[in-house]
């Protein structure tokens, strides 16, 4: 018999594996507040404000230590809000007993419960905002689509998948070879195994979104999670935790199939988990250095790390939408996506567009032009550069002076009216020559390089060895010649990486949108594992076969 929360979600579920198929637009959540509640903004806003300089209760239970150093990146100072410090190995215990009920639930019950979880959120999408914007410094609007239906949306994408592969093979059948006189009847019976207990490494910048893909992936397949978020920006992901624990308990199933394991800077408990013996899976978003570190524990293991994403520039319909879109990209939070471009390669004897050739000095005159206005337009400029979540991004962009090229533009002087105290920030932009390997490296914040290079074949020889060796999550290409369009689109899917091709207005590489664009493809260094395809599913579980002999005595 189906959970009733199964039943009440099908409808749902169903729309989700059909978009996993068609790779159409599709989501439950819109993404913009003013599709919500009228209330919603100043019920949310309420219940942030209420959890301010208080224990946050309902992620744990009974526990009287209590840790938490959240700074809001737009008041620059501390939130207040504690959460519950738990021994790591009673923890594991507490996880260990929960995987021996979850992992016999049934999968339709499974998917219920956490459609169900994700409806629940809904309900506290513009709390969400608040808690995201003053833990990352997202922009209001961003950090109510990122957290909120962004993060939903990956959410189901894995569970509709994750159902999609569970169902794969039938449960049960019976098994007949002809034997000529005889048949040899077997009954088979094929099983899902889950692997246990999983740890799932949050970021600073996207707590939640990068968070759920790989939680949800390990609730769906009967693994149990222990969520270890970054010690400053734990209350998004606290507040998802909150809600999955919530119906689980409504459910009599036992809340902790997830856990939170909260942190300090200065005491990190994650590698404590990540080499614990009873931990079978790890997710993992942020550096490349903890990423390897990570993959070398000899587990099932899902990274997506540091990259670096370019764009070549080598011809264009229009260069003054090409640069606002590009500007736009880069300065979009202040540069700390993971999909922020980082690199331009342009030839040095300029782009053709539909008015004719610009020379290499014209597209650098546009480019600053286009990031001037935008990053110092009064309503536009704050609301995209967000705040930076942390001081150590902008140390390491100063102290890097001019990289060793010429700066064109410096950080502009940028105020947020609303927040006096945000550390705000716009994109520095360099100048560079194909030789030089600074900006071989990624540089995580508010810098854009433009890279002079001999000709196009150069160019695109550059971004492709350097999507090889140091991986890339995106790849933007502007150019009119078609045969140039196939060669990049050729030479850069060899490499694993995506390419987004003559990208202007609204469509911004940034952007991956689930049920239809994966994110990180798995293949580069950049990461090894990708939302959601069916490797970031089935490796969570394995497929046992049993055979039985009829009784004929």
């Amino acid at each position: 018999m189906s959970h009733p929360l199964f039943k009440k979600h099908q409808a749902l579920l169903d729309q989700a594996i059909i978009a996993l198929k068609e790779r159409k637009f599709f989501t439950p959540y819109p993404e913009h507040p003013k599709a919500y509640e009228e209330w919603g903004n100043e019920e949310g806003k309420a219940s942030f404000s209420k959890k301010l300089n208080t224990n946050y209760l309902g992620v744990a239970e009974g526990n009287s230590d209590w840790i938490g150093e959240e700074i809001s990146p737009y008041w620059q100072t501390g939130l207040g809000i504690q959460y519950p410090k738990e021994n790591p190995q009673e923890v594991i215990n507490k996880a260990k007993s929960a995987f021996e009920i979850w992992k016999n639930t049934s999968i339709k019950s499974r998917a219920g419960i956490l459609i169900e979880s994700l409806e629940r959120v809904k309900s506290r999408f513009f709390e969400l905002a608040y808690a995201t914007m003053h833990t990352t410094g997202q922009s209001f609007l961003m950090s109510f689509q990122a957290s909120g239906p962004h993060a939903n949306d990956r959410a189901l994408e894995a569970i509709a998948k994750g159902y999609e592969e569970l169902l794969e093979y039938p449960e049960e059948l019976t098994w007949t070879k002809p034997m000529g006189k005889f048949d040899l009847a077997l009954k088979k019976t094929f099983k899902p195994v889950p692997k246990g207990i999983g740890l799932v490494i949050g970021c600073s910048t996207f707590p939640t979104w990068n968070t759920v893909p790989g939680l949800f992936a390990n609730l769906m397949t009967g693994n149990v999670s222990i969520v270890k978020p970054h010690p400053k920006a734990i209350m998004p992901i606290a507040i998802l935790i909150e809600e999955l624990r919530n119906v689980c308990k409504e459910n009599k199933l036992p809340e902790d199939i997830v856990q939170l394991a909260v942190d300090t800077v200065k005491e990190p408990i994650t590698k404590i988990y990540a080499e614990h013996s009873e931990i079978k899976l790890i997710d993992y978003t942020g550096s490349s250095s903890f990423g390897d570190y990570l993959e070398g524990l000899q587990k099932t293991c899902f990274t997506e790390k540091s990259g670096v994403n370019s764009i070549i520039l080598e011809s264009a319909q229009d260069l003054k939408s090409t640069c606002q879109n590009i500007a736009f990209s880069a300065s979009l939070y202040s540069g700390q996506m993971c999909t922020a471009p980082q690199n331009i390669f342009v030839p040095e004897t300029g782009i053709e567009t539909k008015e004719g050739k610009m020379n290499f000095e014209e597209v650098l005159s546009t480019l600053t032009q286009s990031m001037e206005n935008l990053v110092t337009h009064p309503k536009m400029g704050p609301g995209t550069l967000g705040a930076i979540q942390n001081d150590n991004t902008l140390v390491n962009i100063d102290a890097q002076g001019d990289f060793g090229g010429k700066v064109i533009l410096e950080q502009l002087n940028i105020s947020n009216p609303e927040f006096a105290s945000a550390r705000i920030a716009s994109p520095k932009i360099v100048v560079l020559n194909a030789t030089q390997a600074t900006y071989q490296e990624e540089f995580f914040g508010p810098v854009l390089f433009v890279i002079k290079c001999k000709n196009k074949l150069e160019a695109l020889q550059k971004i492709k060895e350097l999507a090889e060796s140091k991986g890339a999550i995106t790849c933007s290409a502007y150019t009119l010649d078609e045969a140039f369009e196939k060669k990049i689109e050729e030479e850069m899917n060899s490499v694993f990486t995506p390419v987004s091709f003559n990208f202007s207005g609204p469509a911004f590489i940034n952007q991956h949108a689930a049920f239809s664009d994966f994110h990180v493809t798995g293949g580069n260094p950049a990461g090894n594992a990708s939302f959601t395809n069916s490797n970031f599913i089935n490796r969570r579980f394995v497929w046992v076969g049993n055979r039985y002999m009829p009784n004929t005595l």
